[in-house]
């Protein structure tokens, strides 16, 4: 399981994936089909994650079916950029979806 902040239009949300990172094509399309076609995301430590969502953490995680590959932590976009310090941030992942011509890029 990983943890990421991800910056896309909406503002800052903290999302668990079982992917196996962020550039993965599976998580890209999943974003996408929730409306994240552009994004900068980093990666979190997933225990500095659960210690500082607490119970939150726990419901999300147990609530979760098998099948779940995305789930949102927290869509609070003020709360998810206030808890996390920048030197706590993976390096970015940047994914710019250019809608008009099909095409996609992702930069690490």
């Amino acid at each position: 399981m990983k943890a990421a902040l991800v910056f896309a239009g909406s503002g800052p949300i903290v999302i668990l994936t079982s992917y196996p990172s962020l550039s993965d094509p599976g998580l890209l399309r999943t974003l996408k089909a929730h409306g994240v076609g552009k994004f900068i995301a980093y990666e979190l430590p997933l225990e500095t994650v659960a210690a500082r969502y607490g119970g939150h953490f726990q419901v999300v995680m147990n609530d979760a079916q098998d099948s779940d590959d995305l789930r949102v932590l927290d869509v609070n976009g003020d709360r998810a950029f206030r808890l996390f310090r920048f030197s706590e941030l993976g390096p970015p992942i940047m994914h710019d979806e250019d809608q008009s011509e099909g095409r996609s890029e992702t930069a690490a």
